[in-house]
């Protein structure tokens, strides 16, 4: 599943992500309700998923590298 998902979101990255997502999906159900709300599926997903598919498209990552392991 790490070959498919692989981790490249820092923790705030996927908080704002989150939080963004959230707030777009909002926009469903109260405001404006407009259906462009259903954006806020992707960056919530992406959010909870920790992993970006463009972000690995790219090879770019908001993660702190991993220290590695051994001596």
């Amino acid at each position: 599943m790490s070959k498919l998902f692989p981790r490249n979101e820092h923790t705030v990255d996927r908080a704002l992500r989150v939080i963004l997502g959230l707030i777009l999906l909002a926009l469903v159900f109260v405001g404006p309700k407009t259906m462009w709300g259903l954006v806020g599926i992707v960056p919530l997903a992406t959010g909870l998923l920790g992993s970006c598919p463009l972000y690995t498209l790219f090879g770019v990552s908001t993660c702190k590298l991993k220290a590695p392991s051994g001596a």
